[in-house]
């Protein structure tokens, strides 16, 4: 998966998540329904931003890119911030 890529799906989770809201201000979704699609938003999300940063890593590294991975959604929300 290429750097623009990953960047593309970004874009379109964010796009999504401002969707959502607006959806819920609107009435057309109950907050229960845009709460739980957000998280899964804000996963995604995380999952994008810690491959992205990955890769980046070991660009700079002198390292392949291509050989880092999505990692799971566990182990990337379970890190300490």
């Amino acid at each position: 998966m290429e750097d623009t890529t990953i960047l593309s799906e970004i874009n379109k989770l964010v796009d999504e998540e401002h969707r959502l809201r607006t959806q819920v201000q609107a009435g057309q979704i109950s907050t229960d329904e845009e709460h739980a699609r957000l998280r899964e938003v804000e996963e995604s999300l995380d999952q994008c931003w810690d491959l992205l940063r990955r890769r980046r890593a070991a660009r700079e590294a002198g390292g392949d890119p291509g050989n880092e991975e999505v990692r799971p959604r566990g182990e990337v929300e379970g890190y300490l911030q």
